[in-house]
């Protein structure tokens, strides 16, 4: 295994999982997972870290994935510490593993900067809702702001090889608009005390159109 082997195996996880697990982070989490019902799925699920804000009394069942198998290991552990069955398998958004039509609800939570074709992702999650399904996003994006959105771009190319191939610049509430979903947005802004680079989100309902 060679240096980029290493950290991608050893390092990244860690510091993603503790990137998206701080406190301002989390307070949006509980803004938007908890909104969960019926059969759900999770796309990038690794790590669990959504697991605490699930209403499992809400939940008939669980699914999710993630293309790193260190995180996975995180969401299975999470998953056993919550007491409840979870279907949790190693993939990729672009070609999610389940039928058409198995879910009330998806949850993206930090996701679709990573990923390498989001329009083909967002084509999958609405594949595998159920007609007036919703999708309840939390992502990192692209700016409103001229100069903020010039240092992203100035920024990405070495924040995508340290970060896992995190994109900066992705929009977030349009692209979803684009894809078919209506999109109620819950909230946007930058993320206190983190560099604006980083630090703007927006957080969502994406309902799947019939």
């Amino acid at each position: 295994m060679g240096l980029k082997g290493w950290y991608e195996a050893n390092i990244m996880p860690r510091l993603i999982t503790c990137a998206c697990s701080q406190g301002q982070v989390m307070k949006r989490r509980s803004a938007v997972v908890p909104r969960a019902r019926g059969d759900v799925f999770e796309l990038g699920c690794g790590g669990g870290i959504n697991h605490e804000f699930y209403d499992a009394g809400a939940i008939t069942s669980y699914a999710g994935i993630d293309p790193h198998e260190g995180l996975l290991e995180g969401a299975r552990a999470a998953a056993r510490a919550k007491g409840w069955a979870a279907d949790l398998r190693a993939g990729r958004g672009e070609a999610i593993p389940f039928a058409d039509a198995s879910f009330d609800c998806a949850v993206c939570t930090f996701t679709l900067c990573s990923v390498d074709d989001p329009a083909q992702v967002m084509h999958e999650l609405r594949r595998i809702l159920l007609p007036g399904g919703t999708l309840l996003f939390l992502e990192h994006g692209r700016a409103p702001d001229a100069t903020v959105r010039r240092w992203q771009e100035r920024i990405e190319p070495v924040w995508k090889r340290l970060a896992g191939g995190c994109h900066l610049t992705r929009p977030i509430t349009s692209a979803l608009a684009g894809s078919g979903f209506a999109v109620e947005q819950l909230g946007e802004g930058y993320t206190p005390q983190a560099p604006r680079f980083a630090g703007w989100m927006e957080w969502g309902i994406a309902r799947k159109q019939t």
